[in-house]
């Protein structure tokens, strides 16, 4: 028996993650939820590709989560948006920040589905700090290449709005390993630094030289990395790509299509002990910590607009 089905003849439980929805391909298996709309995990035969998180558990760290209407931090739960201040719940209290948007803890919808391919639905309505209504959809397939997602989300308001996205999977090094056994490559030119308190943005940086140079594949080891990269290097098909190899040889990818312009690397040192560095936070973001404060390269959604973007993973 699989760790996603109850045992013969058992009720069915009220599971923390809501309905689980199964996806195969071939040797693929993905496991998308009802809670937040996110995945759950993502494996090729017998190996993680994606780290889970357990059926009877809730989300921890935002394990493949979507961040709608922001990826990352909000300084203060504040921002401006066409001569309105707003202000949104503080969802990371401690450090007086609203984190990874608002559609985290809320159902999604199956809107369409087939044994290799699922599209998550939800409706963002207007609230306090977001007076705006989105139409949001998620598909999640299983192809040749391996998985590949795609968020789109439509303006049904009467207004326009502000909007960003991004998702939250976690690359595997292999079930039970660790990420200091890793080797990490990620070619981008520029990191988005941060205060130790906050972890809010106080400038970019150069990454040729430093500690957080992987422009060429090197062990991960110790070092501890929670920040977004920028000036990503793409390839002919305008993808930006990250590889994990693990010390098993497997190398896990994620690609972004070019509406994301930013990665931020997450080596899951704040998790719980029995999580922490078990897996890396891989996060395609459509812009840069903070930005509905700064508004820096956020969307500005016009009423009936649409905006789709799209990442991947791959497991050779």
């Amino acid at each position: 028996m699989s760790d996603d089905q109850p045992g013969r003849g058992d009720a069915a439980p009220v599971l923390p993650s809501g309905e689980q929805v199964e996806l195969r391909r071939r040797q693929q298996r993905a496991v998308v939820v009802e809670v937040g709309g996110g995945l759950r995990r993502y494996d090729v035969g017998d190996r993680e590709v994606l780290h889970p998180y357990p059926r009877d558990a809730m989300c921890d760290g935002a394990h493949g989560a979507p961040l709608i209407p922001w990826p990352n931090r909000l300084a203060d739960g504040r921002y401006a948006f066409d001569g309105a201040e707003l202000q949104v719940a503080l969802t990371e209290p401690t450090k007086h920040n609203a984190i990874h948007g608002l559609m985290r803890w809320r159902s999604w919808q199956v809107a369409d589905q087939a044994p290799d391919r699922v599209v998550m639905a939800a409706r963002l309505r207007p609230m306090t700090g977001y007076p705006f209504a989105l139409d949001l959809h998620i598909a999640y397939e299983l192809d040749d290449e391996g998985l590949r997602v795609s968020t789109t989300a439509t303006n049904v308001g009467a207004t326009a709005c502000p909007y960003g996205t991004g998702h939250h999977p976690y690359l595997s090094p292999g079930a039970g390993r660790l990420l200091d056994e890793c080797t990490f490559q990620l070619e981008a030119g520029t990191r988005v630094d941060t205060d130790d308190e906050r972890q809010l943005p106080t400038g970019r940086v150069p990454v040729a030289g430093s500690a957080y140079d992987f422009t060429s594949p090197r062990r991960i080891g110790q070092l501890a990395v929670d920040y977004a990269f920028t000036d990503l290097l793409r390839d002919e098909h305008g993808r930006a790509w990250m590889r994990l190899t693990g010390p098993d040889g497997g190398v896990v990818g994620l690609w972004v299509d070019a509406t994301y312009p930013y990665l931020e690397v997450f080596t899951g040192d704040t998790l719980a002990p029995d999580r922490r560095r078990r897996g890396l936070g891989a996060e395609p973001m459509t812009c840069p910590p903070n930005a509905f404060a700064s508004g820096e390269q956020v969307t500005r959604l016009e009423p009936g607009a649409t905006i789709t973007t799209t990442w991947g993973v791959t497991l050779s």
